[in-house]
Parts: C-alpha cells; sequence; structure tokens
C-alpha cells in the first residue's frame, strides 16, 4: 500500500528525494515516517510527520540535512543533503494510524518495498 522511490547513486555532499506514495488508501490520520537499514543493521527511524505535516520528528544523526514533508495524505517526502557516507541504506516509508510518533519499526503496521540510496565518497 505504500510505494517508496527515489534512491539511487550520488556523491557525498550531494542531495536526494525520497517519495512515498500511497496506493489503495489514504493515511489521512497516520504518522508516516520514512526508516533505513544499512547492510548488517538494525532498521532505524529517520524521519516523521504527522498526517497534516505540523509535527515532524527527525533522528539526531540526520538533523539538520533531512526534511520530511507531505503534500496530501497520499505522499510523503523526504528531502536529504549533506549526504554522508553512512547514510548509505534500504529506505523505507512506513505509516501507522494514530497520532503517536514511535521510533520503533515494530510500531508501523503498513511498510513500502524499500528503495537504496548508496551515497560514494
Amino acid at each position: 500500500q505504500l510505494q517508496a522511490s527515489g534512491g539511487g547513486l550520488v556523491q557525498v555532499g550531494g542531495s536526494m528525494r525520497l517519495s512515498c506514495a500511497a496506493n489503495g488508501r489514504t493515511f489521512s490520520g497516520a504518522i508516516v515516517g520514512w526508516f533505513r537499514q544499512a547492510p548488517e543493521k538494525e532498521r532505524e527511524f529517520v524521519a516523521g510527520i504527522t498526517w497534516n505535516g505540523r509535527r515532524t520528528g527527525y533522528a539526531g544523526s540526520v538533523k539538520g540535512r533531512f526534511t520530511i514533508s507531505r503534500d496530501n495524505a497520499k505522499n510523503t517526502y523526504l528531502q536529504m543533503n549533506s549526504l554522508k557516507p553512512e547514510d548509505t541504506a534500504v529506505y523505507y516509508c512506513a505509516a501507522r494510524d494514530g497520532s503517536v510518533m514511535h521510533t520503533s519499526s515494530d510500531e508501523y503496521f503498513y511498510w513500502g518495498q524499500g528503495t537504496l540510496v548508496t551515497v560514494s565518497s
């Protein structure tokens, strides 16, 4: 029900924008989050946004470099600037009903298929 896109190869210091589209339903009233998983690492929270876009949250490692936004109940974006090699991972968008912005992936019920972001040095 969620489809992430926009990944690819980018150089250190570059920018990339990921998109997350909801198919088949809208996610009004839901929290949408971006997670990432690097090889041999746990999946980690990157950013989250409330259904109305009024509240956002970020992992400390990306704060000030990444921006999450929504333009309606179907599309969510992750603008990534000043990319570093350690940002290399498969990025997933996920959604959960309700108003609590959990950072644990276990709290998100709806998931996209993931898109690979590779930052080369």
